[in-house]
């Protein structure tokens, strides 16, 4: 038998092109994580990515945060590497070369993202809303669909089997008839009393970056969550009052609000507030035989005129098809294994929507008036 002395350059360079070809198998085959990278990480669900929500489905190869005391903040907490962060976002993309991007920084910057990543051919999950205004949302679907990205938007109430269940229950026409009315309770004990930091409040309380107040910060997850119900019809009107019951602490913002949306043939009423004295996002579907209500992400209560009585329903992950977190669901999509349903919540046509339900909600409080949508 005969031995061969190989060079070791040669043998690094084979160790490499074989390990290469092994993560290109991975990737053909869809079993490899998806690189992503995080924009922003001024917004408070940004902590889901570094933490409980978590996923062996994605790893971050970068991390664009130009607020350097914000930096120092998180990688401490969560132990990040400092060579992770990068304060040009150009150059991390083209550096780190991530498949996804998970923004997390104000909705009014959602659109500096998009014109970044889009030409570059990378996908982008942005933290709700999608934008602040209806023009911002309109540039950036052309350049989605210019450039052949999925631009998603992430909501909590998204991975709720309680909202995949309702949904099934409102397309069971022999269980609940058609939608009349729907009422949506959003909101909790307040920005300035909740785990949002000092970032984050900074620009939640922002009439420009954050689009308004209790608004824009609670009123999209109804808007959003309606629109899917509503398989994207668009509604006639929008009629919103807003109060500020703390202008001490929110004193450029609303801090509670009422938006009433007008279809064709239903109602709907989302209350989205910064006072209540527990975090709630709920909903109740009213229909011609029966009604639906959603009290958190697990438990429902069920009637109509077959049941006569109501029942409670715990729905879990075992019962409906969804993700329980927004990275699972976004590495699916980018490795094709989701097709994202037209108007589903994370949909790029639900969150224009969203967007102009939300704008035509402030043009509304802001006169006294009820705003009229055109159909287009």
């Amino acid at each position: 038998m005969k031995y061969y002395r190989i060079p070791l350059l040669t043998f690094l360079v084979g160790l490499i092109i074989c390990i290469n070809g092994v993560k290109l198998y991975a990737q053909s085959t869809g079993h490899a994580p998806v690189r992503v990278a995080v924009a922003g990480i001024a917004h408070g669900h940004s902590t889901w990515i570094f933490g409980k929500k978590a996923t062996s489905d994605i790893y971050v190869v970068g991390i664009y945060e130009t607020d350097q005391e914000l930096v120092e903040v998180y990688s401490k907490r969560f132990n990040l590497d400092k060579n992770l962060f990068y304060n040009d976002l150009e150059k991390m993309l083209d550096q780190v070369k991530p498949e996804g991007v998970m923004a997390f920084n104000p909705s009014s910057e959602h659109l500096s993202i998009v014109k970044a990543c889009a030409p570059r051919g990378i996908h982008v999950m942005v933290e709700k809303p999608l934008a602040t205004t209806v023009k911002d949302a309109r540039q950036m679907e052309t350049l989605a669909k210019k450039y052949n990205i999925h631009l998603l938007t992430n909501y909590e109430t998204s991975w709720y089997p309680t909202t995949e269940k309702t949904y099934q229950l409102v397309n069971d026409s022999n269980f609940l008839g058609n939608i009349k009315k729907v009422i949506f309770h959003t909101g909790h004990e307040g920005a300035r009393n909740i785990e949002a930091n000092k970032f984050f409040f900074r620009w939640l309380t922002d009439p420009v970056k954050n689009g308004g107040g209790a608004l824009t910060d609670f009123g999209c997850y109804g808007a959003n969550v309606m629109t899917y119900l509503a398989k994207g019809e668009s509604p006639v009107s929008v009629m919103a009052s807003t109060r500020q019951f703390k202008p001490e602490i929110y004193p450029r913002v609303d801090d509670e609000a009422t938006i009433i949306v007008n279809y064709p043939s239903s109602q709907c009423i989302i209350q989205a507030s910064w006072n209540w004295p527990f975090n709630r996002k709920d909903m109740e579907v009213y229909g011609q035989t029966g009604y639906i209500i959603a009290e958190n992400d697990t438990l429902m209560m069920l009637r109509n005129k077959q049941t006569k009585l109501a029942q409670t329903r715990k729905v879990t992950l075992n019962d409906v098809a969804v993700y329980d977190n927004p990275f699972s669901y976004f590495a699916g999509v980018i490795r094709r294994k989701i097709n994202v349903p037209q108007f589903g919540t994370y949909s790029l046509e639900n969150n224009i929507m969203v967007v102009r339900i939300l704008e035509a909600a402030r043009q509304s409080a802001k006169t006294g008036k009820i705003v009229y949508i055109k159909n287009k």
